[in-house]
């Protein structure tokens, strides 16, 4: 198993969030990137402002390396419009995957027509530019049945309305890894969490993000039936090292 090919090298922050200058944090997304193209990851996941610079530099390293970016993030509350407009410039900027934050909260108010209006045209626009789609569920924000009637709603959105070919080329994923809660409890991907996220998405696949912190527990997550992984520790877990529990 080459587990640099279900790892996406991930880092999300803006230069507030990291208390960088924004100079310093463009460093740090060069680094990254280099970084993720070196160990031949399976692709670098960074804001969307990014997207062009990651491709410039995996074009110069004559790279497979993928990018992919994130959609309405971390909240996922904007309007479909909103989510399309962010979608269509990723799309102009080389963007392989679009990792959109489902509007969950919407879902927990019991607005079901909405979350699955923009699930259609997410993942409309995203198949029809041949990209990989993700759709992000924020676990934490979410009870277990939740969790499973979610994970259910999107599967049955992208069944009822795309072809079999299409399935594995749309995702339901964990969490954004920015989503604050009590008491310190996880915010990202958990066994208990990503079996119920399996059982209800197949036959989409399912992407584990945040909480991922070691090669063993990455592993144990493949073998579950995860087929990517976020990770902001690409490097360390691949190398067998464990690390803090960080996206």
């Amino acid at each position: 198993m080459n587990i640099k090919q279900y790892l996406d090298s991930t880092y999300l922050k803006s230069a507030s969030q990291a208390g960088l200058s924004e100079a310093d944090n463009l460093i740090v997304v060069k680094n990254v990137i280099a970084e993720a193209i070196e160990e031949n990851f399976k692709l670098v996941m960074i804001r969307p402002e990014y997207v062009s610079l990651a491709k410039e530099m995996i074009l110069k390293a004559n790279s497979m390396l993928l990018v992919g970016t994130v959609i309405d993030f971390p909240d996922g509350k904007s309007d479909i419009e909103t989510k399309l407009k962010e979608a269509n410039e990723a799309i102009k900027n080389g963007a392989d995957d679009l990792d959109f934050v489902c509007n969950y909260e919407a879902f927990k108010n019991g607005d079901l027509a909405l979350v699955k209006q923009e699930i259609f045209i997410g993942t409309q626009i995203g198949l029809a530019n041949n990209k990989t789609v993700k759709w992000i569920i924020e676990v934490a924000a979410l009870t277990d049945k939740d969790i499973i009637q979610l994970s259910a709603l999107i599967k049955n959105v992208v069944i009822s309305n795309f072809k079999e070919e299409n399935y594995n080329s749309v995702f339901v994923k964990s969490s954004t890894g920015f989503f604050k809660t009590e008491n310190d409890l996880p915010n990202g991907a958990t066994i208990p969490t990503i079996i119920m996220m399996l059982e209800n998405a197949s036959p989409l696949p399912v992407k584990a993000a945040g909480g991922v912190r070691s090669y063993d527990e990455a592993i144990e997550m493949i073998r579950l039936g995860v087929k990517r992984i976020g990770t902001s520790a690409a490097k360390k877990i691949a190398n067998g090292e464990n690390t803090p529990n960080q996206y």
